[in-house]
């Protein structure tokens, strides 16, 4: 093997396994930002090592045993952590010990719920969550949500910091704590998931590695929380929308409105994962939470083999479900769409103009991009270029703002 490819492996590896390394020098630590270090440490060693030792037969307990034995000197050199050595000493008897599963599923598990910690900001919980869990670099977020690379490493060092001062406990929630905090890690995910399906700005209409990177964070917690149907939900919904990306880009990267997709493309096993996703979250709970709501609300596109097969009246009834559960004006907008499939875009113009002045749609450029495809339904040209003209100045993402422009024009 070269020295590329072993730098390759590495790669690969570190992918695998920075999550799990992370986790389980974490729950030695208890401190997020020392777990990180020592991991890096050993990635260091890795890189100095296997181009001339080969990749050992179990990367992933070589990288552990490197870094538990930084961690022992670390402690040994601090005073301040001299107490944490018996206790240290104890666990790691024998520097080859593997971790058994359970005990490395617990740890993800907390790092999971760490990272998401309602103590942290929003933008600041997506940086960490990438960072420990998805293994991107900082250059990596930053070019995925178009912040300097600066902006990026400052949140993630105030995120360690804030973690590490405030003593956030390295545990999953327990009780009615628990689904306030489980519903913040599904939020992180799904923003995740959105910002690669939807860019909000930039040249690309699509970022699948961040979809790709949100759907692994999210099978990952299905696997460790099996009896949450919200968990399921939110892996149905991103299943299923996942399995349209290809169709939802055109050959010069110009995005692909669903109703003009060619079906033949979506990724029937992707749609097939979801669909059983959504079976599994149904069964669990007599309630449908609002992932389980749009997973529900995407299967209806899914099961239709051609657009005129869509059952707009179910998806207009999924939507009204979910409007009385979340009472977002955005929920209500597409209420609106779904209306209009449903009942004739008059039904879907009278909903938009009802929530037209909410505070929280101000600047939202897909208010106007939806209302002005329903006046262009109902004959009204002129005011429907205005606005397409309005939708296209609103957005930053340039793909979308050149197909409302050519939309604009075809008034």
């Amino acid at each position: 093997m070269t020295a590329s490819d072993t730098h390759r492996a590495i790669e690969a590896v570190w992918r695998i396994e920075a999550p799990r390394l992370i986790a389980g020098l974490a729950g030695l630590v208890r401190d997020v930002g020392l777990a990180e270090e020592l991991a890096q440490d050993a990635l260091v060693a890795a890189l100095e090592q296997w181009p001339e030792s080969g990749v050992p037969r179990n990367p992933g307990a070589w990288l552990m045993t490197v870094s538990k034995r930084r961690a022992i000197d670390l402690i040994r050199r601090n005073e301040r952590l001299q107490r944490n050595l018996a206790e240290l000493g104890h666990r790691l008897r024998t520097e080859e010990e593997q971790p058994e599963p359970d005990e490395i599923e617990d740890d993800l598990l907390r790092l999971v719920f760490t990272a998401c910690h309602p103590a942290l900001k929003t933008e600041s919980r997506v940086a960490l969550t990438l960072r420990v869990l998805g293994g991107l670099t900082t250059d990596e977020i930053a070019r995925a949500f178009l912040v300097p690379e600066p902006t990026v490493a400052q949140r993630i060092v105030r995120a360690k910091r804030t973690l590490a001062d405030e003593r956030i406990p390295f545990e999953v929630p327990q009780g009615a704590e628990l689904a306030g905090r489980l519903s913040a890690v599904l939020e992180v995910i799904y923003l995740i998931f959105n910002e690669g399906y939807s860019a909000t700005a930039g040249d690309d209409w699509m970022r699948p590695a961040l979809c790709e990177d949100a759907l692994r964070l999210g099978r990952v917690l299905a696997g460790l929380m099996p009896k949450e149907p919200e968990v399921h939900g939110l892996v149905a919904l991103m299943e299923i929308q996942a399995s349209r990306s290809a169709a939802r880009v055109g050959p010069s990267g110009e995005p692909v409105l669903l109703l003009e997709q060619n079906r033949a493309r979506w990724d029937r096993l992707l749609i097939r994962r979801g669909l059983a996703a959504l079976d599994r979250a149904e069964d669990l709970s007599g309630t449908r939470g609002p992932y389980t709501l749009q997973a529900a609300i995407a299967a209806c596109h899914a099961r239709a083999v051609d657009p005129q097969d869509t059952d707009w009246v179910r998806i207009a009834s999924l939507y009204e479900e979910l409007a009385r559960m979340s009472r977002s004006p955005v929920v209500e907008l597409n209420r609106a769409v779904a209306l209009s499939m449903a009942y004739g875009p008059a039904a879907g113009l009278r909903l938009v103009d009802q929530i037209v002045d909410e505070p929280a749609l101000k600047g939202y450029h897909l208010l106007p991009s939806v209302r002005g495809d329903l006046l262009f339904r109902l004959g009204r040209r002129q005011e429907a270029r205005a606005e397409f003209e309005r939708a296209a100045a609103m957005t930053r993402n340039a793909r979308e703002r050149a197909l409302l422009e050519r939309r604009a024009a075809a008034c």
